[in-house]
């Protein structure tokens, strides 16, 4: 397999990092705006299998001839959502397979933002679904920790632990500090914003897709391996929008364990419109320039990819469900924990980051094997989970199932 991933930030370092232990790919391009940057990635492998490029990800020609002069049989995406479709669209006229960790972009209903949906994550790819099943490539979107692996929980659930489903709630909470920060975001501070600041979306089965206010319905979970009790809270995330569409269950909902401080601190960037994307203008030495200030905000902040020597503690993604098996009352949760001590001494990756990256790289795996394949635009609930479950087990990342209730 040879592979052109896209992004050499933190999550795209990391699966270089990741993919290097592996032998299933040939050649892989570590491709970023700032080569610099890419060219980092790559000499922290020390592995001729990979080389580094610099590409603008808005430019679907230059990213569609990358594809073709490299001869790469899938686009990995781990740029931020702003670019998935160009993109998407690139890996489409190029007629390679296409995996990405976070979909399209929503747009908030204009009239019943906190009621309704409007452009829901996603729609644009799904739009393209008839051209890529008859490309016969896969588009495998949401491929990260959350939306990925948590979905890939989701499908485990219905298959074997329960014969119906009541609910599927994706909790996520950590237990990590950064020594010297008051506010230092452990993912990009620019998707943060996104997913946390728009409107929530909850799955009911006699309801459909609906909107709730941000942070709202907060309810305390119990996390594993020693996080314990988290307060969590409505989140915008794929999961809710991929789920339905392969899973059968009566209600999907998503919650995030930010903290009282973090949601203060979103909302007063929001209050002051330091969370928009519309740029304006502000003087500079060379005369009035146009910037967004959400990338000022995001310019502002340290590099998440850089956090991890300050970082300790453990970051848990998981999937919740209660329903009935063999007439049973039922309710688990499967999980995946990283400790950030450990993803630093194994990888020199920050645990969140690393547990992102993990999961696209076992993904490419699996379709290099043929053990996954399909065509059309896919989310990772819609594939076998076992062969996925049991690789994820073999790199060395095991994941755990608690029984509640």
């Amino acid at each position: 397999m040879r592979v052109l991933l896209v992004g050499a930030g933190g999550v795209g370092s990391a699966v270089a990092r990741i993919a290097a232990r592996r032998e299933f790919f040939a050649h892989m391009v570590v491709a970023d705006y700032d080569l610099a940057r890419a060219e980092a990635a790559v000499a922290a492998v020390d592995d001729d299998r990979f080389t580094a490029a610099r590409l603008d990800a808005t430019d679907e020609d230059a990213v569609r001839t990358t594809l073709e002069r490299e001869r790469c049989d899938a686009l990995l995406n781990a740029t931020d959502p702003r670019f998935v479709m160009p993109l998407f669209r690139a890996a489409l006229a190029a007629g390679t397979h296409y995996l990405d960790m976070a979909m399209s972009l929503s747009v908030p209903h204009p009239e019943r933002p906190h009621e309704e949906v409007g452009i829901k994550l996603g729609d644009e790819q799904f739009e393209l679904a008839g051209q890529w099943e008859a490309s016969g490539r896969l588009a495998l979107v949401g491929m990260g920790i959350e939306p990925g692996l948590a979905d890939v929980f989701a499908r485990y659930a219905a298959d074997v632990l329960f014969d119906e489903i009541d609910e599927i709630g994706i909790r996520d909470g950590a237990n990590l500090t950064v020594e010297g920060y008051d506010f230092a975001p452990s993912f990009s501070i620019w998707t943060t914003i996104e997913e946390c600041l728009n409107p929530p979306v909850v799955y009911e089965r006699d309801r459909g897709w609906f909107t709730t206010p941000p942070f709202s319905e907060p309810e305390v979970f119990d996390f594993p391996e020693g996080i314990g009790p988290v307060e969590c809270v409505n989140v915008e995330h794929e999961e809710v929008l991929l789920v339905p569409r392969w899973v059968d269950a009566r209600r999907v909902t998503f919650k995030y364990g930010l903290g009282d401080d973090f949601i203060g601190k979103l909302k007063t960037l929001h209050e002051l419109g330091l969370d928009s994307t519309t740029p304006v203008t502000v003087p500079s030495a060379n005369g009035p320039v146009q910037v967004s200030p959400r990338d000022v905000v995001a310019a502002c902040l340290p590099d998440p990819a850089r956090l991890g020597d300050r970082m300790s503690g453990k970051t848990c993604a998981g999937t919740w469900v209660t329903g009935t098996k063999d007439g049973r009352p039922r309710e688990v949760y499967l999980y995946h924990v990283v400790d950030n001590e450990w993803s630093m001494r194994e990888y020199g990756s920050q645990a969140v980051v690393w547990q992102t990256a993990i999961n696209p790289v076992v993904a490419l795996e699996l379709l290099a094997a043929g053990e996954w394949t399909g065509a059309g635009v896919l989310g990772p609930e819609a594939l076998e989970p076992k062969p996925f479950l049991d690789l994820l087990t073999a790199y060395g990342s095991p994941w755990g199932m608690r029984e509640q209730g």
